[in-house]
């Protein structure tokens, strides 16, 4: 690590880990989340939003809460952002340097906390908008932060095949 990334991990994560001493711990099911699962979700939403904006940090977090309380995915934070293939190549290992890490980590925060994208709805999955799906069971609820996010769904309940337009200034912060 450089010393200027060093410093920038330490100028995000003092905050971070600040408000979550103030929370008192580690338990998210009591308002609380633990450093590993900051860690990954911080990742998730690193990596994947584009850090675009707050409504695609939120999105992709709410995916990936999503995810942890389906019975078809890890049932952690870091089980669902490191699982193979699903997230970006490098996501757990990839150094995070960027002058926008204090607002996705406090993104990350909201979603550990609770915070939800409106109109995530059931979303598990998402892809960027720029790219075309060809199937008939993705029913698109949310565009944002430069990606699409969608539900997969039997084919005679999708009412949304095309990505929405995109919206954005919906998730508070």
């Amino acid at each position: 690590m450089t010393k200027r990334s060093t410093f920038l991990a330490a100028a995000t994560l003092v905050p971070a880990l600040a408000l979550l001493a103030a929370c008192g711990g580690g338990d998210r099911r009591h308002g609380h989340v633990a450093h590993d699962e900051l860690d990954c979700m911080t990742r998730a939403m690193f990596f994947e939003s584009h850090r675009s904006s707050r409504d695609g940090l939120i999105a992709v977090g709410s995916v990936v809460m999503n995810r942890v309380e389906s019975s078809d995915f890890p049932n952690t934070v870091c089980g669902v952002v490191g699982q193979r293939n699903q997230f970006a190549p490098g996501v757990m290992t990839r150094e995070m340097n960027s002058r926008a890490m204090p607002e996705v980590t406090e993104a990350a925060v909201a979603v550990l906390l609770g915070e939800r994208h409106p109109r995530i709805q059931n979303a598990q999955f998402f892809h960027a908008a720029s790219y075309h799906a060809n199937y008939n069971n993705i029913h698109y609820v949310l565009t944002a932060g430069g990606n699409a996010f969608y539900e997969k769904r039997r084919p005679e309940h999708v009412t949304r095949s095309r990505p929405l337009r995109a919206v954005e200034g919906l998730t508070g912060g």
